[in-house]
């Protein structure tokens, strides 16, 4: 009957654990923490009409209201080096995936 009851919770907790979402996925972000952290961003994307000049221009987009699902996925290729830009290559590289789950819930309700 023991034996019973630990493989019954263990599969109770089993099936929770893939209910539910990893640590720091898409919907899973703190919009509070998230502005705590938003300083690295707001140097190019806080200024409207700020274009870069390195190593060509480039237009920095508004983040307020976009989706955060669009902006994790954007920071993760950033960190993986699968999209190219020097400024964010670094940034996105010091973003732990909670981190960009905070950042993106932050920039995501900004624009509601």
């Amino acid at each position: 009957m023991i034996l019973f009851r630990k493989s019954l919770t263990l599969a109770a907790g089993l099936i929770l654990a893939a209910a539910l979402p990893a640590h720091g996925a898409d919907g899973d972000g703190d919009p509070t923490a998230g502005k705590q952290k938003k300083q690295m961003c707001e140097g190019c994307h806080g200024i409207v009409g700020y274009r870069t000049a390195y190593p060509t221009v480039y237009s920095a987009p508004k983040l307020g209201g976009q989706g955060s699902a669009y902006i994790v996925k954007s920071l993760q290729e950033y960190r993986s080096g699968a999209r190219k830009h020097p400024s964010m290559n670094g940034v996105a590289g010091s973003l732990s995936d909670q981190d960009m789950a905070d950042l993106a819930a932050y920039y995501a309700s900004e624009g509601k």
